[in-house]
């Protein structure tokens, strides 16, 4: 009489690894449903993008939260503001990606605090500056152009001048999405933020002041309500936008500075939108706006379109 046998060992944990394929697949499939739900309305995500690399147009990218990139867009800005290098900014970028993964931390190593883990023992300032994330961000560029030579140092000796970390050699292995990361805010790449619209209205006082305090009253340059009329910003019957507005422009003859002042605005909208309800951004010829085209900045199309904005001139748009 012959032996009836159970399922062999192999073919159970064969179908066990089967199982737990197909239960990945669909988790993964349903957070790419969630993005792409309602032209990016869904789950809210981020994604920065360096200039297109080869022939196929491929360019390297890095994902992060809508926290992170906005904490990131600041870092950059920063920078951006104090007329600073690509380099410093990529060196600040790697610094905070290691110390904080990009989020500004309540807690540390001993009294570490905020973006790059600074202590107030050790005069950093006082915890409520270092949880600011301009005030922290700015004194770690100050501390970082009293390096000589910064710039032509590897990032690992630089950060590592500034921050006397006890893992030295830990920022090396950011420096490549650093590189992306201030592609994206700081010169010819793009930060594409997708998820739902903002449920609430904006305060264009506080995204002002927000800029101000990093730019300074200097570094910003409002139009006259004349001259936006002139733009064109009207639709042909005469109706104008309905949301609230702050409307920046570049000073005239401020050559690539004054531009890359303006790239970095635009970038830290879009990245700051979940958080300050801001629902769409214009800047020169491309537009973004929440809750549509999966995050992704688009060009503007039709003159007579209320939101275009000028050459040189960022638009931020908050929804009443």
């Amino acid at each position: 009489m012959s032996e009836i046998r159970g399922p062999r060992p192999r073919r159970r944990r064969l179908l066990r690894a089967a199982v737990g394929l197909l239960v990945l697949l669909a988790v993964i499939g349903y957070f790419a449903v969630q993005r792409n739900s309602n032209g990016g309305g869904g789950a809210p995500f981020c994604t920065a993008s360096a200039d297109p690399v080869g022939e196929d147009g491929t360019s390297e990218t890095y994902e992060m939260s809508p926290e992170q990139a906005a904490n990131a867009a600041t870092i950059a800005a920063v920078g951006v503001a104090k007329g600073l290098p690509d380099r410093a900014v990529t060196i600040a970028l790697a610094t905070a990606m290691q110390e904080s993964a990009l989020r500004n931390l309540d807690h540390g190593d001993r009294d570490s605090l905020g973006l790059f883990q600074q202590r107030p023992s050790m005069g950093w300032g006082t915890p409520e500056q270092i949880t600011d994330p301009v005030y922290s961000a700015g004194i770690f560029y100050d501390h970082l152009v009293d390096v000589p030579g910064y710039s032509r140092l590897p990032l690992t000796v630089a950060a590592q001048k500034v921050q006397r970390s006890g893992f030295p050699q830990a920022y090396a292995k950011h420096e490549p999405d650093a590189t992306v990361l201030t592609a994206a805010f700081a010169g010819g790449g793009t930060l594409n933020c997708g998820g739902p619209a903002p449920a609430g209205p904006g305060d264009p006082e506080r995204v002002r002041a927000d800029l101000t305090r990093i730019f300074g009253k200097d570094g910003l340059h409002t139009p006259p309500p004349q001259a936006a009329a002139q733009a064109g910003r009207n639709t042909g019957d005469g109706g104008a936008v309905e949301e609230a507005e702050v409307t920046l422009a570049e000073k005239r003859g401020g050559g690539e500075d004054a531009t890359r002042r303006t790239r970095a605005m635009a970038h830290w909208a879009v990245a700051n939108s979940k958080e300050l309800g801001i629902s769409r951004v214009s800047y020169g010829p491309h537009g973004w706006i929440g809750g549509k085209d999966r995050g992704r900045w688009r060009d503007e199309d039709g003159k007579g379109d209320p939101h275009n904005a000028g050459p040189g001139e960022v638009r931020i748009f908050m929804a009443r």
